[in-house]
């Protein structure tokens, strides 16, 4: 049966009865009892009236009744229908906006800091893990610079023809030395002109079949992990995940369920193509539960939304994953302003 088919169902009283509970069971994150709804209703009905509703509302599909209490919560089919066809969509509150504001700062040419300031920001706000999906990059590469962090941690530095910059950290291999970082560096510089990532990862594997003799090992060693960087293969440079401690703050009861969650955000290959469905469209899409293929769990929601160049191209995506029990109406345009800021400040544009 369509949304259409199951709103016409419902009268004032069922319409009424089911919305309190949803909003109820969002704000509370409990089963919603009669008794309850009786004190909320605007109409002065009794207890066993609202029962039988709710029991009409369960037949169709709109609720469910744990097992552990008479109270009810509302099934996947009764949030989409509730998202699609009754929720009230929030104003972006002023200090949300202004939080999300604050993380442009006065520099934007390095996209990547930009968007991981942005993502830690929209986790911060909605207490939900943030995905934010960069924008592939097209120009021409024009210098590459491999830094030591740590003697499991660098960074590859890559600066393109029209300004912008990328930081991607890594895990090189052992025994790495400023020495051997320069004769990387050097080698990849040397065939990066004029070529874009995609272009340079494949030159670079035909020249290192046939000039790794001329390079030290370790050089060789740490070219060949800057390929499987730049590849797209399960660590996925363009993905940015910020915010998985949230979920275990919302959800500490489930710590099975959040570990499982953990393991899908660490598939990152999987993420990225999902946000990349949302490059078919403009504006927020909700998924919630197993209506989202990524996910294992049944018990989570992705409220996303995609982001456009200056040539209205969608290049992105920014979203927000937790628990099916989220506040729709309060992140939904939060999801929908920040992916807006993101496409005027990568477009340059202003306001």
């Amino acid at each position: 049966m369509s949304q259409e088919s199951l709103l016409s169902e419902l009268n004032d009283r069922s319409r009424e009865v089911f919305r309190r509970v949803v909003e109820t069971y969002l704000e509370t994150g409990e089963p919603v009892g009669s008794r309850t709804l009786t004190r909320a209703l605007s109409e002065r009905v009794s207890a066993a009236t609202v029962r039988n509703v709710m029991q009409d509302l369960e037949f169709m599909g709109l609720l469910d009744s744990p097992h552990i209490s008479a109270g009810r919560l509302p099934s996947q089919l009764g949030l989409r229908l509730f998202v699609d066809g009754m929720m009230e969509i929030d104003a972006v509150a002023p200090t949300d906006r202004e939080m999300i504001d604050q993380t442009v700062g006065n520099d934007s040419r390095d996209t990547s800091a930009l968007l991981d300031r942005i993502s830690t920001a929209l986790s911060s706000i909605t207490h939900g893990a943030s995905l934010v999906l960069m924008p592939k990059h097209e120009a021409p590469v024009r210098h590459i610079e491999f830094v030591s962090l740590a003697p499991d941690r660098a960074l590859v530095v890559l600066v393109f023809a029209d300004g912008h910059v990328e930081n991607r950290l890594f895990t090189p291999p052992p025994g790495q030395t400023p020495s051997s970082m320069r004769e990387a560096g050097n080698f990849l510089n040397a065939m990066a002109e004029g070529r874009t990532l995609a272009e340079l990862r494949g030159h670079i594997s035909r020249e290192m079949a046939a000039r790794r003799a001329e390079l030290d090992a370790l050089a060789a060693d740490l070219v060949e992990s800057g390929l499987a960087l730049w590849d797209d293969g399960q660590t996925d440079p363009r993905l940015i995940v910020r915010g998985r401690a949230n979920l275990l703050d919302s959800e500490a009861a489930d710590l099975d369920r959040i570990r499982v969650l953990f393991d899908d955000l660490e598939r990152k290959r999987d993420i990225v193509e999902f946000l990349e469905l949302a490059e078919q469209g403009e504006g927020v899409r909700i998924f919630i539960g197993s209506e989202n293929k990524l996910f294992s769990l049944s018990g989570s929601a992705l409220v996303v939304s995609p982001y456009m160049n200056a040539d209205r191209k969608i290049v992105g995506a920014v979203g927000v994953i937790g628990p099916t029990r989220l506040n729709y109406g309060r992140i939904v345009p939060i999801v929908d302003y920040t992916a807006q800021l993101v496409g005027r400040v990568l477009s340059g544009r202003k306001g």
